[in-house]
C-alpha cells in the first residue's frame, strides 16, 4: 500500500503542475479565461484556450483586458489612455513583454491605425422583395416569379484599416443565389466599400450585378460579436429598372488568416 503511494504522489505533483502551466486572462469585466498565451501585439493579445489547446487561435484588443497573469506567476496589466496615475499612454510607455517575447510599445486600437488587414467570412441568409416595376422586368427575363424571394449566400469581407476613433474601412463581396423557392436560379454579386463605427453600425455602396443588368446597391446595417464570431445583419436597397429591390440579410462570420 505504502509502495503504491509513493508511486501516485510523483503522479499528483505532475498533474497539479500541469493544472497550474495555463495563463489567466482577467477582462475589463471582470471575466477571467484560462489560456495559453501565443503571441502579444501593440494592438492585441493572441491566444488558444486551455480546454481547447489544439483549437483556433483567438484575438482580443488590448483595451478589452485588465490583466494577464501568466503560468510563471508573473503579471502584466494593460492600461487605457487614461488609467495609470492619471495620466495619457503615449506611445513611449513601456510594455512589460511575456516570456520568450521582444518588448514593444504598450499601444492599443485607440493609440494608432492598425498595419493589419483583417480577413473575414461566412454564410448570408434572408431575403428579397421586389417592386412592380423591377417584377414586370424580371419577368420577362426569367418567367413567373413571386414578388418575395429568398436568399442565400457567402460573405467575403477585408478590413483595411481602424481609424484611432474606431472607424474601420471595409470592402465587401457577397454572392447570392434567389428564388430557389419558387424553383429559379437567379444569381446575384455585389460588391461594397463601406465602413463600420466602434459600435457596429455599417454602411457601404457599390455595384450589384444580376441578369437584370448592372445597379447600385447601398447597404446599411450593424454587426454583433460573441465569443469571437461576428452576427451581421443588413438592409440592401437596389434602385433601377423602374423600381426597387429591398433586401433583409443576417448571418455569421469570423476571423482568418
Amino acid at each position: 500500500m505504502l509502495t503504491r503511494l509513493l508511486l501516485l504522489l510523483p503522479c499528483l505533483f505532475l498533474l497539479a503542475g500541469a493544472a497550474r502551466a495555463q495563463d489567466m486572462l482577467t477582462k475589463r469585466n471582470g471575466e477571467e479565461i484560462a489560456v495559453k498565451v501565443i503571441e502579444i501585439t501593440p494592438a492585441e493579445v493572441r491566444y488558444r484556450r486551455t480546454d481547447n489547446p489544439d483549437g483556433p487561435l483567438i484575438s482580443v484588443w488590448k483595451t478589452d483586458l485588465f490583466m494577464v497573469r501568466y503560468a510563471n506567476g508573473t503579471k502584466e496589466l494593460f492600461t487605457t489612455p487614461t488609467a495609470a496615475q492619471g495620466m495619457p499612454v503615449t506611445a513611449g510607455t513601456a510594455h512589460t513583454a511575456f516570456p520568450g517575447e521582444v518588448p514593444t510599445n504598450n499601444q492599443s486600437p485607440d493609440d494608432a491605425i492598425l498595419d493589419e488587414p483583417i480577413h473575414l467570412d461566412g454564410p448570408r441568409i434572408g431575403f428579397t422583395v421586389l417592386s412592380g416595376g423591377v417584377l414586370d422586368k424580371a419577368r420577362e427575363n426569367i418567367g413567373d416569379l413571386n414578388p418575395f424571394l429568398t436568399q442565400f449566400g457567402w460573405q467575403f469581407e477585408n478590413r483595411l484599416f481602424r481609424l484611432p476613433n474606431g472607424l474601420s474601412g471595409l470592402v465587401e463581396l457577397v454572392p447570392l443565389v434567389g428564388g430557389l423557392e419558387q424553383g429559379k436560379f437567379i444569381p446575384s454579386v455585389s460588391g461594397l466599400l463601406g465602413i463600420r463605427g466602434a459600435k457596429g453600425f455599417e454602411f457601404g455602396l457599390g455595384p450589384n450585378v444580376t441578369p437584370l443588368g448592372a445597379n447600385l446597391v447601398l447597404a446599411v446595417g450593424s454587426s454583433f460579436k460573441s465569443n469571437g464570431i461576428n452576427f451581421p445583419i443588413n438592409l440592401a436597397v437596389v434602385p433601377g429598372n423602374g423600381g426597387a429591390r429591398v433586401s433583409l440579410m443576417l448571418g455569421f462570420n469570423a476571423r482568418h488568416r
